[in-house]
């Protein structure tokens, strides 16, 4: 019987969902519920150091943090870090500031979190660790992104620092099984040491995948409560344990897992709606990393936007995770980076109209373009499909890097100027923009905070709308008005999301007065086109 270690890391890889912040009642019942499983590993969160945004305990899974926890003798703990935090000029220091020596710790396992460049500071922190008495695993990470030639020079460094165990991850849920048995046929070549999987599930390939490397000589396998994970997710934990019994005659006890996820995980997958779907499936098979496609699904981009995105992605790097594409839930907290364009100018006393392509709109198109032709409000744009005559449009807006990517075709074409943070435009489509009037009002982005300066604005998300609010704000509106904001209905969470930030901008310190002179389901106030 082969001997396979599991390690489930549910609440470290989960927490990409939550920004790490478990309940202290969900932690233990889980930690009770793997010690019963019969897992023995179990990775609690990661080891980092402070984050300017709020991160849950476990992001930090400090050793008074795991003091207060009953750990059942029979688990054996790890925590992720990752070698990005460590400093290269003083690595020992940075790892003896998050590190206690092994004997004061209840940490068993560090595994290090490493892309290839830096490989080599991953296999320093590993020998540093070990001298201090912990079994380390080096967890290198894109490995479908790695060259032949480049893991054969990885499986011969190996053997130069000795680390405990070296893990490979299918970060970008690409692999095949053959391609595992390729990759671990490649590690092998010059490294005799432990090897250990980590499989994404873009492809629902995740268990198959692990299967092959368990019968190709892999020893450690990572899987998830239902598969709870960035992105696409895991291999999912109840039904690896199966498998493992059916194949390897491992006893497991399933029932511990079942009653945890009824109690608590159920709730978690319908909040964040984690696993495989098209577009996972679709970034799994072009090599684009998933935090783009977690990205696209939590701020609820439309089917066609995202399909489009991903036609950008694969053709322009996609497979190296960009944070400046990827700031409106991920990236926490961002400074203002203060634009050229000082709305003001243009706005100042003036009423302006924001207007957005709701299906509704076309009813009301020739009193609109009557209310525009008569009173003179500025007019912003905040989908490039508005259908109402483009003479009557002062600006179009646009504030996400993902949906500038997905409707760059649309956006190149428009005639009027366009106000967009310079900041969040990549090379790429700087290049598509050129013939674009590019107004440059900067964004900086903080949880639950509006802030208006002359040339910029902090936001709470990166949505258009608030965008397009912000802009009317900084350039001293007389009031805003709102047209073709059809909504999704009461129950739709996206109604809720914007209604929200209405209410939140509402109550901010010089936010104009708003109104909707169309049909609405969102919860601001209302009138008439007709009666204005």
């Amino acid at each position: 019987m082969k001997k396979i270690n599991v390690l489930d890391c549910t609440l470290r890889d989960g927490g990409y969902y939550n920004n790490w912040d478990f309940s202290s009642e969900l932690i233990q019942d889980y930690i009770n519920a793997i010690s019963n499983s019969g897992i023995k590993y179990l990775e609690l969160g990661f080891r980092s150091f402070s984050n300017k945004s709020f991160k849950g305990s476990n992001w930090y899974t400090t050793d008074s943090f795991i003091n207060s926890l009953k750990i059942p003798k029979n688990i054996k703990l790890a925590v992720m870090l990752n070698a990005s935090q460590i400093t290269s000029n003083n690595i020992s220091g940075s790892v003896k500031k998050l590190f206690l020596k092994k004997k004061k710790s209840k940490v068993i396992m560090v595994r290090i979190a490493a892309h290839f460049h830096e490989f080599e500071k991953s296999l320093q922190i590993s020998k540093i660790l070990q001298t201090m008495g912990y079994l380390t695993a080096i967890n290198l990470m894109q490995i479908s992104e790695i060259s032949e030639e480049d893991l054969l020079k990885v499986s011969k460094k190996l053997n130069d620092y000795n680390p405990d165990i070296f893990y490979f991850a299918d970060s970008l849920g690409s692999l095949e099984p053959n391609d595992v048995k390729k990759i671990i046929k490649n590690l092998s070549r010059y490294w005799n040491g432990e090897l250990g999987i980590h499989a994404h599930d873009n492809l629902s390939k995740a268990i198959l995948n692990t299967k092959e490397a368990i019968k190709h000589g892999v020893k450690w396998a990572d899987s998830t409560i239902t598969g709870m994970g960035r992105g696409a997710g895991n291999v999912q934990t109840e039904y690896f344990l199966v498998e493992l019994q059916n194949d390897h005659s491992i006893k497991f006890k399933i029932l511990p897992i079942l009653n945890l996820i009824d109690k608590h995980f159920k709730k978690l997958k319908y909040k964040y709606n984690w696993g495989t779907n098209t577009y996972y499936y679709l970034a799994g098979k072009h090599r684009i990393h998933p935090t783009y496609i977690q990205e696209m699904l939590s701020t609820h981009f439309a089917d066609a936007e995202i399909l489009a995105a991903i036609n950008q992605l694969k053709d322009s790097g996609g497979s190296k995770y960009n944070a400046d594409l990827v700031k409106s839930e991920f990236q926490g907290n961002i400074n203002l980076n203060n634009g050229t364009w000082k709305p003001e100018k243009n706005i100042k006393k003036k009423e302006v109209l924001l207007i957005a392509s709701g299906p509704n709109l076309k009813d009301y198109r020739n009193q609109i373009e009557n209310y525009i032709a008569q009173n003179k409000p500025y007019v912003i744009a905040v989908n490039t499909d508005i259908k109402i005559n483009k003479k009557f449009i002062d600006i179009y807006a646009a504030c996400n890097p993902l949906k500038l990517i997905a409707n760059y075709n649309e956006y190149k074409k428009l005639k009027k100027p366009l106000a967009v943070p310079n900041s969040l435009i990549n090379k790429n489509l700087k290049k598509h923009f050129k013939k674009l009037k590019i107004l440059n009002f900067g964004v900086g982005l903080k949880q639950n905070s509006f802030k208006f300066k002359k040339n910029g604005a902090i936001l709470p998300r990166l949505y258009t709308l608030v965008y397009a609010l912000s802009i009317a704000t900084s350039g001293n509106a007389k009031r805003v008005l709102l047209a073709g904001f059809d909504g999704y209905g009461p129950l739709d969470v996206r109604t809720k999301i914007i209604d929200e930030l209405l209410h939140l901008y509402s109550s901010s310190e010089g936010a104009k007065s708003l109104l909707a002179v169309t049909p609405t389901t969102y919860s601001v106030g209302s009138s008439s086109i007709y009666a204005i």
